[in-house]
C-alpha cells in the first residue's frame, strides 16, 4: 500500500494515515476483503512509529472501514466504500465552503466565483482526460 506522510502539513500524522486509506477505499485502490500492511510493516515502510499506525488502524477500525481477520490481520470492510466515499465528499466539501468564503470576504462577486470555478473544472477536466490516455 503506497502512503505518503508529511510531517509538516499540519495534520497529525495517524489523521493523514486515516484519510488516505479512506481515500484509497473510496476510489477502489483498496477493495473489500483485501488485507492492510501489519501495524510493523506500514511502520516500518513509513518510518514513524508503530504506536501512531495501530492508532489510525483503531480509529479506521471504530469508523467501521477496517475489520479484523481473526489469525491474519486487518482487511477493508465489505461496505467501507460508500461510507469512505460520503467522508471523502464531507472534506472536500469542508475544503471548498472555505475557498468560498475567503473568495466572497476578499471582495469577488458571486458571478465571478462561479465563472472561476467553471473555468476551472473545465481545465482540470481537459488535464485529467489527457492523462489518462
Amino acid at each position: 500500500m503506497f502512503l505518503s506522510i508529511d510531517p509538516h502539513n499540519g495534520l497529525a500524522i495517524y489523521e493523514q494515515i486515516v484519510r488516505q486509506v479512506k481515500f484509497a477505499v473510496a476510489s477502489e485502490a483498496l477493495r473489500p476483503g483485501e488485507l492492510v500492511p501489519s501495524v510493523r510493516e506500514l511502520a516500518r515502510e513509513l518510518a514513524i512509529n508503530p504506536n501512531t499506525v495501530a492508532r489510525a488502524y483503531r480509529q479506521l477500525q471504530d469508523e467501521a472501514v477496517l475489520q479484523a481477520v481473526r489469525g491474519t490481520g486487518l482487511e477493508v470492510a465489505v461496505n467501507a466504500r460508500s461510507q469512505c466515499r460520503n467522508d471523502r465528499r464531507d472534506l472536500v466539501r469542508v475544503r471548498l465552503r472555505n475557498v468560498l468564503h475567503e473568495a466572497m470576504t476578499s471582495g469577488l462577486e458571486a458571478d465571478e466565483v462561479r465563472k472561476l470555478v467553471e473555468k476551472e473544472l473545465q481545465t482540470l477536466e481537459r488535464e485529467l482526460k489527457r492523462e489518462a490516455v
